[in-house]
C-alpha cells in the first residue's frame, strides 16, 4: 500500500490533537474512498442511456402529477374549479 502525506497548518493541526483517539489517517482514507467512488457513480449518471431513462422518469412524474391533479379538479365544485384554473 502506497503512503501519502498532507500537510495542514498549526490551526488545523491543534484541532485535530483535540481528538487523540480518531484515526485521521482513517478518516482521510474513508473519505477519498467515497470521493472516488461518487465519481464513478456520477460517471454512469452522465451516459446518454442513464439521461434518456432520467428524460423519461421526470416525463412520467409530471404525467401522473397533472392525472392527479386533474382528479383532485374534477371533485371540486365548478366555482372552486374555475377559481383553481385561473378563470
Amino acid at each position: 500500500m502506497a503512503s501519502v502525506t498532507f500537510a495542514v497548518d498549526e490551526e488545523l493541526k491543534s484541532r485535530l490533537e483535540k481528538f487523540p483517539w480518531v484515526n485521521w489517517s482513517e478518516v482521510a482514507r474513508e473519505n477519498l474512498l467515497f470521493k472516488d467512488r461518487l465519481e464513478q457513480i456520477r460517471g454512469k449518471l452522465n451516459t446518454k442511456d442513464e439521461q434518456e431513462f432520467i428524460k423519461w422518469s421526470v416525463e412520467l412524474g409530471r404525467k401522473i402529477n397533472k392525472g392527479a391533479f386533474e382528479r383532485l379538479l374534477s371533485d371540486l365544485p365548478p366555482k372552486e374549479r374555475a377559481k383553481l384554473a385561473g378563470k
